[in-house]
């Protein structure tokens, strides 16, 4: 596919995705799954594009514009308690914890991550950025980036906790919102889902009754269903 926009994306990305991104006139670009590999080829593209660069997760315009999610959660839903916001980059949550805090400081922030790419957990834990050492593997594949240098200082200061959740939780997560809310979610937002339905989460104070799960994705791998046998039924 060919066009004015050149979006890099891993070559192990689900084919949906690629798709996606191809409907819509772009350049796909193909890179190793890695912010280093990822960064090296944006970085060429845009000099020999003469492009400017759009982050997907550290641009201070993206951020703002996923925080209006936030925006519109407490329009629509002004009793809500809490937040659960599913983190990769880290761009999501930021911006809607930056705007939450701002007209909402009583409302806990909550990311939710893989075990296999808790970059997040860890930064929080230490107090520092830290990267994931490698390229994780986990089925959600839209949370296997590191939080960066942007996003990481709204996230140390504005998000509660950080729950890590299991990829076996986050199949039978994303399962159960297919089979009783009748949603088609990717497993990246069955994240948030898991980590609501997890026992960490269960010994939150009693006055967050009303918690909103951010489903953060629909592109569902049809063709990867497989990995439904893997999980049980609820």
């Amino acid at each position: 596919c060919s066009g004015c926009t050149y979006i890099v994306v891993p070559h192990t990305a689900p084919p949906c995705k690629k798709a996606a991104i191809c409907s819509y006139g772009a350049t796909l670009l193909p890179c190793e799954p890695s912010d280093e590999a990822r960064a090296k080829v944006a970085a060429q593209t845009v000099q020999d594009t003469r492009g400017v660069l759009v982050h997907p997760n550290q641009e201070p315009a993206v951020m703002a514009g996923q925080g209006t999610i936030a925006l519109e959660v407490l329009q629509q839903v002004p009793m809500v308690n809490a937040l659960v916001v599913p983190v990769g980059g880290g761009g999501m949550i930021a911006g809607m914890a930056v705007a939450v805090k701002a007209l909402r400081p009583d409302v806990k922030v909550f990311a939710a991550e893989p075990c296999k790419a808790d970059d997040c957990y860890q930064s929080k834990l230490r107090g520092e950025l830290t990267p994931n050492p490698h390229a994780p593997e986990t089925i959600a594949d839209s949370v296997k980036t590191s939080i960066g240098e942007n996003t990481w200082p709204v996230i140390r200061d504005l998000v509660d906790e950080v729950l890590v959740v299991t990829e076996e939780e986050i199949k039978a997560a994303t399962r159960l919102v297919w089979e009783r809310m009748k949603l088609l979610i990717e497993p990246t937002a069955g994240v948030g889902v898991a980590a609501v339905l997890s026992q960490r989460f269960q010994s939150v104070p009693r006055e967050v009754e009303n918690v909103c799960i951010v489903l953060c994705g629909g592109n569902a791998n049809l063709e990867a269903l497989e990995w439904l046998e893997g999980s049980q039924g609820h």
